[in-house]
């Protein structure tokens, strides 16, 4: 895939790798409808794919320590660096998936409020609790920030075969499709709906999921329409066998067994068919409303 440019912009960063901090507020909710006790179980079945070591598409990509929001400003605005640095391409899609979307929440006269994007390794403090690497990127509601281990992003990646460099930009685009539905009030519906219903938490979470999945292909037409990003069959290629590699049946298959009543993110057909819904109607409205019946 190839951006319009190489202008990297780390002003919504914030780099935590080789540190700890976060917020903790305590607020046990995160992307999904899961409280904290889940986090780890349905962030895993929430990662898409990542794009260092195992790309089919171009020379792996290195990772660097952190450093400042100011330090990978500098770094990743030298030439070829997005295309060197998991850190420089993950925040330059971070770029333009706000860019898209703002302008599209512009032209129908809304204010787009951009989510952080925070790069952490081991562990962290977020609005959500506290999680480690392991439960893989995410998105918490209370404290709108995206939050990814980039080596343990690509530690998953090969494990679940999503592979490609579009599949990073991917699930960049998932999680500020959970950032939508906070924006549009989806996410709140939803928290109110499992709690008047914890018999359809699960239903309700599939929903949330799926919607994500739409939103991440409404925006990869965007942005390939507006200029903002070069996307062509691979890389479409490449978002479907991420969504399908981690469909909530072909991860519990790798387990052994296979419990819809348990799916909290939906079937690898279900994935890839909302990718497409939202790739082939690029409109938000294309994506539905959450709950629906």
């Amino acid at each position: 895939m190839q951006f319009d440019d190489e202008q990297v912009d780390a002003s919504e960063l914030d780099d935590q790798r080789g540190g700890g901090g976060g917020l903790g507020r305590g607020v046990a909710f995160g992307t999904g409808g899961a409280g904290i006790i889940g986090v780890v179980i349905y962030l895993l079945v929430t990662v898409l794919g990542g794009g260092s070591g195992t790309s089919t598409s171009g020379p792996a990509l290195s990772q660097p320590g952190g450093g400042t929001s100011g330090d990978v400003a500098t770094r990743c605005n030298t030439s070829g660096a997005i295309n060197t640095y998991d850190d420089c391409f993950v925040l330059k899609a971070f770029n333009e998936i706000n860019e898209v979307w703002a302008a599209q929440f512009s032209r129908s006269g809304q204010t787009y409020t951009k989510p952080r994007l925070v790069y952490f390794s081991q562990a962290v403090r977020t609005g959500c609790g506290t999680a480690s690497s392991q439960v893989g990127p995410f998105y918490c509601p209370p404290d709108r920030r995206v939050y990814i281990d980039l080596g343990f992003l690509a530690q998953l990646q090969k494990e679940f075969g999503a592979q490609g460099r579009y599949a990073q930009a991917y699930i960049v685009a998932h999680e500020v499709g959970h950032h939508l539905q906070t924006l549009t009030g989806t996410e709140a519906r939803v928290r109110q709906a499992q709690q008047a219903n914890p018999s359809q938490e699960n239903a309700l979470s599939v929903q949330l999921e799926l919607q994500a999945d739409c939103y991440a292909g409404v925006w990869s037409t965007l942005a390939n329409t507006g200029g903002n990003v070069t996307i062509g069959e691979a890389e479409l290629d490449q978002a479907l066998g991420a969504a399908q590699a981690v469909g909530d049946d072909r991860i519990q298959a790798r387990a052994g067994d296979v419990n819809p009543e348990t799916w909290t993110h939906g079937s690898a057909q279900q994935r890839r068919d909302n990718f497409l819904t939202g790739y082939r109607g690029a409109t938000m409205a294309s994506c539905g409303t959450v709950p629906h019946t």
